[in-house]
């Protein structure tokens, strides 16, 4: 099983598992699988009306997936730790190899940041599916309302399982580490993607360029390494089209709208950031002006 390292800038990170079918042939899905893939379908189907309360629904609903951490999305791509998928992999039965793109992440400090991702937002996700759970009984008075479905209850349904999920991806990747159980793999053509990614404007023009040579590449991570000011700054290190280039290369479709989805938010972190910070300096240099014309008219 593949997991994926995927600097969005210099500072943030994303974590994407492969999603494999391991269901024997002839053998019943778990019901959670079930539930899941007739709720992907029926909602696949309000997308496609033209209006009424699906369509709104799926539009609104499409717009609070976006808002939802891209850590948690991608914690959720990782199987969670039940006791027999622990089992199988301390058995070898389940092998995990981690590929990055080495000329732009330091081998020495992927399993520093396979761990981090692992457990930093372990007591968050445990604190909001309870959190979650607790409210459902209060959503229960609304399927009184024949007309539409039961919105709040299947909304906290959702995030209480999607915390879930997100609880126990990060407990199987954090028992990974711990035991030393995932294979570290420098990705040349992860390399050369981010590398093209950073050279060109557009998604066209990337795909009719030739792949970037490892000289190339070394001189665009060193362009990047040097507009961080020696750490200072964050600077991004993908772009939203280039989700797509990323996903068709490896042939994971799934994996477009997750890096999509992080660079979005990243953007707008550091942006808001970047904001603050400039907004901190007018202040300053507004206080100083002032002192220096209080100090004037004192003599």
């Amino acid at each position: 099983m593949r997991l994926f390292l995927l600097p969005v800038s210099t500072r943030r990170t994303l974590i994407y598992c492969e999603r494999v079918q391991e269901a024997v042939q002839g053998a019943q899905q778990p019901i959670s699988e079930r539930l899941i893939n007739k709720a992907s379908q029926t909602w696949a189907q309000w997308e496609k009306a033209e209006r009424g309360w699906q369509k709104k629904l799926t539009v609104y609903g499409n717009q609070l997936f976006m808002r939802i951490p891209y850590e948690e999305w991608g914690l959720k791509s990782i199987p969670p730790a039940t006791k027999r998928k622990l089992q199988d992999v301390d058995e070898g039965k389940i092998r995990f190899e981690c590929l990055y793109p080495g000329a732009f992440m330091k081998q020495h400090k992927v399993p520093e940041i396979l761990q981090r991702l692992a457990t930093e937002r372990q007591s968050f996700h445990k604190k909001k599916m309870w959190t979650s759970l607790a409210w459902i009984p209060a959503t229960l008075p609304f399927a009184v309302v024949p007309i539409v479905p039961n919105i709040p209850f299947f909304y906290l349904c959702f995030r209480a399982y999607s915390h879930f999920r997100a609880l126990y991806g990060g407990r199987l990747l954090e028992h990974l580490v711990r035991k030393s159980l995932v294979t570290t793999t420098d990705s040349q053509q992860m390399d050369e993607l981010y590398a093209a990614g950073l050279l060109h404007p557009n998604r066209e023009g990337s795909r009719g360029a030739p792949r970037p040579s490892e000289d190339v590449i070394q001189t665009v991570a060193g362009i990047v390494e040097a507009q961080t000011n020696g750490g200072k700054e964050d600077v991004m290190m993908l772009q939203r089209w280039n989700g797509k280039l990323i996903a068709e290369d490896f042939h994971l479709p799934e994996m477009e709208i997750e890096i999509e989805r992080a660079v979005e938010q990243v953007e707008q972190a550091i942006k808001q950031k970047d904001e603050l910070a400039e907004e901190k300096k007018e202040v300053m240099e507004a206080k100083v002006h002032e002192t220096e014309k209080f100090d004037d008219s004192k003599r």
